[in-house]
């Protein structure tokens, strides 16, 4: 068994340049609400979940964006009620969240 049950991988990567990325749109505000609420759900933590920051996933234009491992699924979130769906459904009850799952 691994250290953890499911890795979140949340961009917050920040363009200085004034390209769209995820860290302007709001990732960072998002990514601490989901840590904040995963906690609150009891499933952060060893043989549980674990959100970590990524840097660029390199899909900026569908952002902000997360990658769930080892399941590998992909979504684009937009707001707290995203992140909340995601987390219920996905983490804790292993469904996909097919209206935010990214293609591909």
């Amino acid at each position: 068994m691994s250290y953890y049950r499911q890795h979140v991988f949340m961009c917050t990567n920040l363009r200085q340049n004034g390209e769209q990325c995820c860290g302007a749109a709001g990732a960072e505000a998002l990514r601490a609400y989901a840590k904040k609420k995963l906690k609150a759900m009891g499933e952060a933590g060893q043989g549980r979940c674990r959100i970590n920051i990524a840097g660029c996933l390199d899909r900026c234009t569908e952002g902000p964006v997360m990658v769930i491992y080892p399941e590998g699924v992909w979504y684009s979130y937009h707001n707290e009620a995203d992140i909340d769906e995601i987390l219920q459904k996905h983490v804790l009850e292993g469904q996909i969240v097919e209206r935010l799952k990214l293609k591909g």
